[in-house]
């Protein structure tokens, strides 16, 4: 084969057309192979000899789009020093853009044969002495290319046409956390070849749920291709969540309905397109803390043998073992430049030639970890700061990992934004009626400005959220107290036990109508909290339907009904059908499907609401008595007792505390719109009864307001459209919200 030099940028496979250029970064290689393979499995070897500041690169003119390949490394074999070539092992490349295949556990994958990993991880001592470090296993040298997954050449070139980022501001941004299979899977208006697909995703009739749901962005679970576990697939299982990934430039390719050899690439950017057209942002949840390679003895894939040490951070004194604070079995190199250039040039990637509008970073302590503590200066949070083109996306970190010191909540950089774990727990002992919980759920109802004000961060640095993939759906938490989690193999050991639930007097499914309907309330409860909060809402995919997983909390194992979507409720015949029914908000057919129907006709009024009145999406924290007048000059924002007077410190005091009247004054929002006017707003007065009895709620003075509107009453008992005068008395249910609202005074 004709071979020319190449160049050592970019990184991976680049086709210009003509050919294809190939380079890798290694610095511990003494040779590497590049490896073209045909269908049937032929593989030819090219040799790259060409190498610049640690990079192999060649251009192999003629190479074209669906080209497969794959890289042999040659270099030392030394776990004890943390290198771990092994030519035997077809590499993928760590920059490739479409990945073929899945891996399928065969021994050859791993360096080491399974029975001689044993014997030296654990050595016989009979005389109870002290061993020396074990030697590492013998080396394994089967060749691994037929069980492995495979790198493809794609073609850059995608016609956009007049593709515009939506560019939501934060405060306008309502976000739908989405599975691109679990979503679709089971929709009956889409196609079932396009069903659990990027293709799906792209679909009229998920847009449509979408848009007419209020929701602008989806913030789609991994989507980088991952593997599969192969120890999962022996169950009957699967890796569903995605959080294994392999490829941090290539699309999932389980997700692509019309082929796996660049294909997939092509149908992500048209799904990102029909979004875009729908006014939809996407954020993609990223996984850059681990890779799927595992623990040491974990498989060979790609950056274990392309140059382990480079890559993974390893044990100090014992550089055979990796340090772990993922709970994955390894962590990446945050301090290495090739890490850091690796994740930058992905990110840069899905931003210009993907189209992404942001990304959600799992376990985002890792990334901040250069040596031992989680540190907000670190390189990675430089470089992004300093990144002309990721700097300028939505930024969103899962402040916490597994090791010392990683619950970092309130602790990320003046322009990220974070998952608020507070404000999920907080939220969920208010509405289930834990003592002494009123002071800290009114900060997370402004905004946790205790987490975020010092720092000079604004309310949308708190990522609201109730419920999430991981955990509980919002029907399973107002419906068991306990996990149930048996499907997953793991004698429900697995999964979070302690879940801030409540079943509501019955664990699971129930026919009682007094348990069905505060479930229902408590629902309604939730989703008005979280919207009407300030911040950045985040609803999980399903919630508006009443999603149920059965209460299993850790479905990161269930392709399955478990797991996706139930739609049936769309169709007359389908809520009979429903194969899960018995476990979500009723005992299956009619009523559950009007059920359904109604939550999620709630939420869509609930979701317009707060998009429609800027004083329930601030870009500002509320100042309270101290500053922001407006009509009569009343503060921004008032918390009033049950009987409409300002509270007192003693009645923020109580343990029992659980009622409260928030006044939230529109005319005294400090902000201007895009044209530069002041904004001006309704007044709203939120009336929140977490208490389990019905209590009397009286109108405020007039100088709040001289006539109220109800709008919305999580009970129903109280019409949209209602008019109460000042000092009128409200029943307001037992754990139950009405909002009330009048027109600006200006």
């Amino acid at each position: 084969m004709q071979t020319w030099p190449g160049h050592p940028y970019p990184l991976g496979a680049t086709y210009d057309g003509t050919g294809t250029n190939f380079a890798l970064f290694s610095e511990i290689a003494d040779r590497v192979e590049l490896c073209l393979l045909d269908d049937d499995g032929t593989e030819q070897r090219v040799e790259v000899e060409e190498v610049d500041a640690h990079v192999w690169h060649v251009y192999l003119p003629g190479v074209a789009p669906g080209t497969r390949y794959g890289y042999r490394v040659h270099g030392p074999y030394d776990p004890a020093n943390g290198h771990r070539c092994n030519p035997a092992k077809l590499l993928l490349d760590p920059y490739a853009k479409a990945i073929e295949g899945q891996v399928d556990g065969d021994e050859s994958l791993y360096s080491y044969r399974f029975g001689e990993a044993q014997d030296a991880a654990d050595p016989d001592d009979e005389n109870g002495d002290e061993q020396a470090p074990p030697p590492a296993p013998p080396l394994n040298d089967d060749d691994s290319a037929a069980h492995t997954m495979v790198s493809v050449v794609v073609n850059p070139f995608f016609d956009w046409g007049h593709d515009r980022p939506p560019n939501r501001d934060y405060h306008d941004s309502v976000i739908y956390e989405a599975h691109v299979k679990g979503m679709t899977m089971r929709h009956p208006d889409v196609p079932e070849e396009l069903r659990g697909t990027y293709a799906g995703m792209a679909h009229p009739a998920v847009i449509e749920h979408l848009s007419s749901l209020g929701v602008t962005a989806v913030e789609l679970m991994p989507v980088h291709q991952f593997v599969n576990d192969p120890h999962l697939v022996d169950q009957g299982l699967s890796n569903y969540w995605g959080y294994n990934t392999i490829g941090f430039f290539a699309p999932h390719n389980g997700y692509a309905a019309f082929g796996t050899r660049g294909e997939q690439v092509m149908e992500f950017k048209s799904m990102v397109k029909a979004l875009h057209e729908a006014g939809i942002e996407v954020i993609l949840d990223v996984v850059y803390n681990h890779t799927a390679e595992g623990n040491h003895l974990g498989p060979t894939l790609s950056f274990r043998g392309i140059d382990n040490k480079a890559y993974y951070r390893l044990v100090d004194g014992d550089e055979a073992h990796y340090f772990d604070t993922t709970g994955t079995g390894n962590s990446l190199l945050m301090r290495s430049p090739h890490v850091l250039q690796l994740i930058m040039d992905s990110l840069r990637y899905w931003v210009t030639e993907m189209h992404v509008d942001g990304f959600r970073f799992d376990l985002a302590a890792t990334l901040a970890r250069q040596f031992h503590e989680v540190d907000r200066l670190s390189a990675f949070f430089d470089i992004v700061q300093q990144d002309p083109v990721v700097s300028q996306v939505k930024l969103i970190a899962e402040p916490w990992d597994l090791g010392d010191g990683g619950y970092q909540v309130g602790g990320f950089p003046p322009m990220w934004t974070e998952w608020n774990g507070d404000y999920r727990d907080t939220v969920r002992d208010f509405w289930r009626g834990e003592p002494s919980t009123l002071p800290e759920f009114a900060s997370r109802l402004t905004g946790s400005s205790d987490l975020y004000e010092h720092s000079g961060r604004k309310p949308i640095a708190s990522i609201n959220f109730v419920t999430a993939h991981d955990g509980f759906t919002l029907n399973d938490l107002v419906s068991y107290n306990e996990k149930h989690n048996e499907a997953n193999g793991e004698g429900n050991n697995d999964g979070e036990s302690h879940n801030r639930s409540w079943n509501c007097g019955a664990e699971g499914p129930t026919d009682d109508p007094e348990v069905l309907a505060l479930r229902a309330r408590q629902r309604r409860n939730f989703l008005t909290t979280l919207l009407l909060s300030q911040g950045v809402p985040m609803l999980a995919h399903g919630d508006e339907i009443a999603r149920t997983q059965g209460g299993n909390n850790n479905g990161y194992c269930q392709d399955d009904e478990i797991t996706w979507m139930d739609w049936s409720f769309l169709s007359d015949a389908g809520a009979d059908e429903a194969s899960n029914g018995e476990a979500g908000v009723g005992a299956g057919g009619r009523d559950e499907r009007d059920e359904r129907r109604a939550l999620l006709d709630f939420a869509r009024h609930v979701v317009w609401l707060r998009r429609d009145h800027p004083v329930l999406h601030r870009r500002r924290f509320f100042v309270g008595r101290d500053g922001g007048t407006g009509a009569d000059d009343l503060p921004d924002i008032e918390w009033l007792d049950i009987t409409g007077s300002r509270m007192t410190q003693e009645d923020w005091d109580h343990s029992y505390a659980r009622t409260v009247m928030v006044f939230l004054n529109g005319d005294a929002i400090p902000e201007k719109d895009r044209r530069g006017e002041p904004i001006v707003d309704d007044s709203f007065l939120l009336l929140l009864n977490a208490h389990s009895e019905e209590l009397e709620f009286t109108v405020p003075p007039e100088r709040y307001g001289t006539s109220w509107d109800v709008v919305l009453d999580t009970d129903g008992t109280l019409d949209a459209g209602d008019a109460l005068q000042p000092g009128d008395t409200i029943p307001v249910t037992g754990r139950s919200v009405i909002v009330l609202t009048r027109p600006p005074a200006s």
